[in-house]
């Protein structure tokens, strides 16, 4: 199967497309040519079109972090278990424990609120790099994030947006380029169903990270609007919300080499981090992180054993703690499995010897540059 990843846009991120040989691609960027080669039949407009419905208003950022998608015209949304896993445990008792159990409304009237939880929908994306770098040319340190920072809060106020709009105005490729992002924020969101803990859960923090999985990883919720459709504050009053696009769901098998992509809102990534960055975070920052986590885990782990209330309320910490922290145990294993290191070093000669070779300088070894970089 030709897979291409296509990455919605998080606030501590980048709304991205990742193409056939790697990286990540903003939607208003996608490389549409390449994407019709590896056998896209729709056009890159019906991804992301901010005057008109496309797939980008059918994928959404679920309370500030994960990936949802809406899978009908109700305002039906479908994310992780894990995403979900805090809302609830939030209406979990020992005498009704949704964790274990899980939880299906029975009609739109069972339905749970959850306070505080959003839904971001994001309409338009501009590059505005000109604007928020106008300036800055001989400045640094704290001038130049201040300068940055004075432009950013002019670029915003300039802005015409409606009401229940906001604008953010992020860095991209290590501060080259500005993107704004025009956001519209739901704010009545209620659980739909989620599966029990040993579905949606299963592996637990042992197939945590780890592929191939075989977990229930889902929950569902929906979203609320006020009468015209438009964000508002819970109110019983509220209806469904009516998206410009959902995603319908296709039973048709799959084909070698069919082509797809995923389109969603990732973590950051630090591809361009140089030797020895990648040596300090395998040999001293990951670990660091994994011993205060072992303590930390241990010590959740002593106090929800107490009784089954307090292993209800530490149920969502504990799994945000183990999540990185497997994480980051498997991010080590892998940078040494793979050489990483030694690979980055032996790509900076080899980039080194191109530069030297343009401007007729003579190269060093691989070790002597990265020594030289560490000074």
């Amino acid at each position: 199967m030709k897979r291409i990843l296509l990455s919605a846009f998080a606030l501590s991120t980048v709304m991205t497309f990742a193409q056939q040989y790697g990286g990540m691609w903003i939607p208003t960027e996608v490389n549409e040519k390449e994407m019709k080669e590896l056998g896209m039949k729709i056009s890159a407009k019906d991804i992301f079109d901010p005057t008109k419905a496309s797939i980008k208003d059918a994928v959404v950022q679920f309370d500030g972090g994960c990936t949802a998608e809406i899978i009908s015209g109700k305002g039906l949304l479908l994310t992780n278990h894990h995403c979900g896993y805090d809302n609830i445990q939030s209406h979990s008792t020992v005498e009704n424990d949704l964790l274990t159990n899980g939880f299906w409304a029975k009609d739109m009237n069972g339905e749970l609120p959850n306070p505080g939880v959003t839904v971001d929908f994001i309409t338009d994306i501009k590059e505005v790099t000109k604007d928020i770098l106008a300036g800055t040319d001989n400045l640094s340190g704290a001038d130049l994030s201040k300068k940055i920072n004075d432009n950013i809060d002019a670029y915003k106020k300039a802005q015409k947006i409606e009401s229940y709009q906001t604008i953010s105005v992020r860095p991209m490729y290590y501060g080259n380029k500005y993107y704004a992002f025009v956001i519209e924020t739901y704010k009545d969101i209620r659980l739909v169903g989620a599966p029990p803990s040993s579905i949606g859960k299963y592996g637990s923090d042992t197939d945590n990270w780890v592929w191939p999985r075989h977990t229930g990883d889902f929950s569902m919720f929906r979203i609320y609007a006020d009468k015209n459709n438009k964000p508002a504050e819970y109110s019983k009053d509220n209806i469904p919300y009516t998206p410009k696009h959902f995603l319908p769901i296709s039973i048709k098998d799959k084909k070698e080499d069919d082509f797809t992509f995923v389109f969603g809102f990732p973590g950051r990534t630090t591809e361009y981090l140089p030797a020895i960055a990648v040596e300090k975070i395998m040999l001293e920052t990951d670990p660091a992180m994994i011993a205060v986590r072992d303590i930390a885990l241990k010590t959740l782990d002593e106090k929800m054993r107490v009784d089954p209330a307090t292993k209800i309320k530490y149920a969502s910490k504990y799994a945000r703690v183990a999540n990185y922290w497997k994480k980051w145990i498997g991010e080590v294993e892998g940078l040494k499995k793979s050489n990483a290191v030694e690979k980055k070093k032996q790509y900076e000669y080899n980039q080194t010897k191109i530069q030297c070779a343009e401007t007729h300088q003579v190269t060093a070894n691989p070790e002597k540059i990265h020594h030289t970089y560490r000074k």
